[in-house]
């Protein structure tokens, strides 16, 4: 069963050694989700797994690495030849230890799918799972995919109901509205939402902001 969920961005920009002079910026963001994970760890789950969106899904191991190489520093999370996509290397970084497995998640995966894997994952003892989501790219001029007035009313929703627990919210997301909006995220929250079924678990929203016209929510459900 689940017993504690986290919803955190995966923006290479979190990681200090990537953002440079400006990562002061993004103190308040790293804070937030430095305390989702505590929460995560102090629910002693059995175990403890990160889903994150990929090209394609794949299940990795925990000792498995990444690198921000791509991003323009080698900073590398975990030991081993550098494997994990983007947002699992960012969830490995923010856990600071390996966790007991990764799940990657296709960004076009259907919703049934996504839903059905979170059955699976949380189907084996408690289980925690540490979330990596990106919102809407939208909201800004300067946002990666400029502005679009849908992308606000978009972005409220997902807050809305990471801060309400509101699976049903997530589980009805649609993948042609997320892909418009950018949002990276749509299909690892569909996984949170299938884990969640069935559990009593209290939201909570830590941090909501769009510093670079993205939205970056850290939410817990414990």
């Amino acid at each position: 069963m689940l017993v504690a969920a986290a919803v955190c961005p995966h923006p290479p920009l979190i990681v200090p050694e990537l953002a440079g002079a400006a990562a002061p910026e993004l103190d308040g963001l790293r804070a937030a989700c430095a305390a989702a994970v505590a929460a995560l760890r102090a629910a002693v789950p059995d175990r403890l797994l990160v889903v994150g969106s990929a090209e394609e899904s794949a299940w990795y191991a925990g000792g498995a690495a990444g690198t921000l190489a791509p991003w323009g520093v080698d900073v590398r999370a975990g030991d081993g030849e550098p494997v994990l996509p983007l947002s699992l290397t960012i969830g490995r970084w923010l856990l600071a230890a390996d966790p007991d497995g990764y799940q990657a998640v296709a960004t076009g995966a259907a919703p049934a799918d996504c839903l059905a894997l979170g059955e699976r994952l949380a189907g084996e003892g408690r289980t925690a799972l540490l979330v990596m989501a990106d919102g809407a790219a939208k909201l800004t001029e300067k946002a990666p995919g400029y502005l679009d007035p849908a992308a606000q009313p978009y972005q409220r929703m997902l807050v809305k109901a990471l801060a309400e627990g509101d699976r049903t919210a997530l589980a009805d997301l649609d993948p042609g509205e997320a892909a418009a909006m950018w949002a990276a995220g749509r299909a690892p929250l569909q996984v949170l939402a299938g884990a969640a079924r069935g559990a009593r678990l209290r939201p909570e929203k830590l941090w909501d902001e769009a510093p670079y016209g993205v939205g970056y929510v850290v939410a817990t459900w414990i």
